[in-house]
């Protein structure tokens, strides 16, 4: 099965690089959190993330979605 390309949608929020509502690329992301470097399960230590960054100036934001 070929890989799916990410889906990246375009959305219009307010950027605090612009100081003013831009158009952005959001898509959602699967982070692994745990730093260390022992850490066997780090693999299952994954969560999802929202990721927006904004047309014009390029700042990126990220939002933790499971605030469990």
């Amino acid at each position: 099965m070929a890989a799916k390309k990410p889906h990246h949608v375009q959305h219009v929020e307010s950027c605090p690089g612009c100081g003013e509502d831009t158009e952005h690329q959001v898509r959602l992301q699967i982070m692994e959190e745990n730093d260390g470097p022992d850490d066997k399960s780090r693999s299952f230590s994954r969560e999802p993330y929202r990721v927006s960054e904004c047309s014009v100036c390029g700042e990126t934001e990220m939002t933790r979605m499971n605030n469990a």
